[in-house]
């Protein structure tokens, strides 16, 4: 056996050379104690199951950057792997900008740490930071905690060439992140992701200051865009005020809760730019604690567990509505206590719906001139609500699809917008909203006081947000969601849970039917496959790293089944669209339910795949 701090031999530790050579790479460069201590210790211990997984495959560098658990080795955040993936960036941005050194990149990050391994976002940006400043190039590093949609207002703002954010947004304590944004303000896209990657496994090795964080303390390269960047975002975002009388003079009561992450003073801040009293804030959650002790999970998605104490605080001041953020405050949550007494939990379509309502109804307002509309524009994912298709249609305004996530949506609205043309709104149905183009991503502050702006605005006129959100239903079609997930941690069940789709009635075919429900149409955007289109091939981009795959039904009925890019999990995203008018939506939801079933029967298949449901 390898003794603690040399490389296994071919006799002991491992059989794999490769992984050898992982070790022994990793334990002649990482100098960080804690994470080389816990190797040593493996490989002291012979513990071929913890090196494999920690050496055994290094992070992929995808479309959302890095996000993985904090510990030791080439599969997890740490510093060694935050220097080598900083390095390869870096290489990277030299070769795409001759102006690099002149323009520069902005680093932020959240407040997670991990005590074991040593592994906070604060240290990871000090170290991303080092990294381009010991090469010539100017940093633009936060000096405390910002929101995530920060670092893409800084690139836009200060015309830099890239932005770092160092956060895991919601997933759980264990995990961070390396979020990427290009020149544009948007986050990367392909080909960007792969020629990093490749950037990356080209500059492994530590350069000579890299470990060195402290060389950077006094150097002239060395910015810090804080105090600017958040007077200039809330200048920004007063723009977006519609109604300051009413916010002013407003009765309603707001609660907001920070989930333990960086939101509260960012939110409180957006209150005071609309005018409104500050936000009652939930003490336990409001300042950052990388424990998250009051939350199964930190992501205000997962409904009414998260938001426990919100409630409890709004029953005791009288307020009626609260705001959630997640941790690095880029997704909004938002309930309501309803006439019953009970509390509704809007989910991400039905807010979608009320903000992309608002911002249309607040834009017409302010522009009479009704030719702008040919140039007006909003966004969704295609796992979200064809509500904005359905309002578009009626109010003459353009509506497009995007595939999922912000990434697609805020590259399509820059490209827009440098078309001349005005995007209102964008959202995808995981509570991520973009109601301010100044940023091109979702953004969790400025979504909080606007729809905290739209609820004022409806109390004048005596009505409640669900009471809205019923109008814009009958007014431009119901469109009953439903939408859940089933935990998987291995890949393998996974591609056959998939292949099995793609070869349901025999090789190379679809399934026709699920359940008594008529399948109408199939796109499958691994494959590249739609058979809507005439020589049968997908005009949204695919990509054969993710699995994708929408049924149309006969009913109107339309479900997307995918994989997760950042958490174990296959979700389902359902939807029936009816036209306006007097439909029923109970009996909508009732064979919504029935389609969902269906689904999860004969596509799931959970027990035969032995898949996890989501805890309730």
């Amino acid at each position: 056996m390898a003794a603690a701090g040399t490389a296994p031999d071919g006799d002991g530790l491992c059989t794999d050379p490769g992984l050898d050579q992982e070790v022994t790479r990793w334990l002649r460069w990482d100098k960080n104690p804690l994470t080389s201590e816990l190797v040593k210790q493996l490989v002291a211990d012979n513990n071929k199951e913890e090196l494999q997984k920690c050496f055994g495959t290094r992070m992929e560098f995808g479309t959302a950057g890095l996000r993985a658990a904090m510990g030791p080795g080439i599969s997890q955040m740490n510093d060694l792997t935050i220097i080598q993936t900083t390095q390869g960036f870096c290489r990277y941005l030299e070769k795409q900008f001759s102006d690099l050194k002149q323009r520069g990149v902005v680093i932020s990050f959240d407040a997670r740490a991990h005590p074991a391994s040593g592994g906070n976002s604060r240290r990871f940006a000090q170290l991303a930071a080092t990294t381009f400043i010991t090469q010539g190039v100017p940093v633009y590093l936060f000096s405390d905690i910002t929101p995530t949609p920060f670092v893409p207002y800084t690139v836009s703002r200060l015309k830099l060439c890239a932005g770092i954010m160092i956060t895991a947004s919601h997933n759980p304590k264990q995990d961070n992140g390396y979020k990427v944004y290009w020149e544009n303000g948007a986050q990367i896209i392909s080909p960007h992701d792969k020629g990093i990657s490749q950037a990356i496994e080209g500059n492994l090795e530590p350069w000579p200051q890299a470990w060195d964080s402290s060389c950077i303390d006094n150097s002239p390269l060395l910015h810090d865009p804080l105090a600017s960047i958040n007077k200039d975002y809330f200048e920004d975002l007063k723009k977006y005020c519609f109604h300051r009388p009413v916010n002013k003079e407003t009765h309603v009561k707001f609660v907001h809760t920070a989930v333990h992450g960086v939101g509260h003073a960012f939110v409180q801040s957006a209150f005071r730019a609309f005018d409104f009293a500050p936000p009652a804030p939930v003490s336990e959650q409001k300042d950052p604690d990388p424990e998250f002790p009051t939350v199964k999970y930190p992501n205000p998605e997962e409904g009414k567990g998260v938001l426990t104490l919100s409630f409890a605080l709004a029953d005791k001041v009288g307020a009626k509505i609260v705001l959630a953020n997640d941790p690095d405050a880029d997704r909004l949550a938002v309930a309501e206590k309803q006439d019953s007494g009970e509390w509704r939990v809007f989910s991400g379509n039905e807010l979608g719906a009320l903000l992309g309502w608002w911002l249309f109804t607040s834009w017409k307002a302010k522009n009479q001139d009704h030719s702008a509309l040919k140039d007006t524009y909003m966004l969704s994912s295609t796992v979200s609500s064809k509500i904005l298709r359905a309002i578009a249609l009626k109010e003459g305004f353009h509506f497009e699809e995007t595939l999922t996530g912000f990434k697609w949506m805020g590259n399509r609205a820059k490209q827009l917008m440098d078309q001349g043309k005005n995007v209102l709104f964008a959202f995808e149905e995981a509570i991520g909203y973009m109601c301010c183009p100044f940023v091109l991503d979702k953004d969790g502050v400025s979504a909080a006081v606007i729809s905290a702006e739209l609820a004022s605005f409806l109390a004048t006129r005596n009505l409640s947000l669900s009471q809205q959100l019923k109008a814009i239903y009958v007014e431009y079609g119901y469109h009953i969601t439903k939408a859940s997930y089933f935990i998987c941690h291995d890949q393998s069940i996974i591609k056959k849970l998939f292949e099995n789709l793609r070869n349901y009635d025999g090789k190379n075919n679809y399934p026709k039917t699920c359940g008594k429900f008529k399948i109408s149409g199939i796109r499958d955007l691994t494959t590249g496959y739609d058979d809507s289109q005439p020589n049968k091939k997908a005009i949204l981009p695919t990509s054969k790293s993710s699995q994708m795959i929408t049924f149309t039904f006969a009913n109107g009925g339309v479900a997307t089944i995918r994989t997760s890019g950042t958490e174990p999990k296959i979700k389902y995203y359902s939807e029936l669209c009816a036209p306006p008018g007097n439909s029923d939506p109970e009996q909508l939801k009732k064979e919504l339910n029935e389609l969902v079933s269906a689904i999860e029967e004969h596509f799931f298949q959970p027990q035969k795949y032995n898949l996890q449901p989501k805890a309730e």
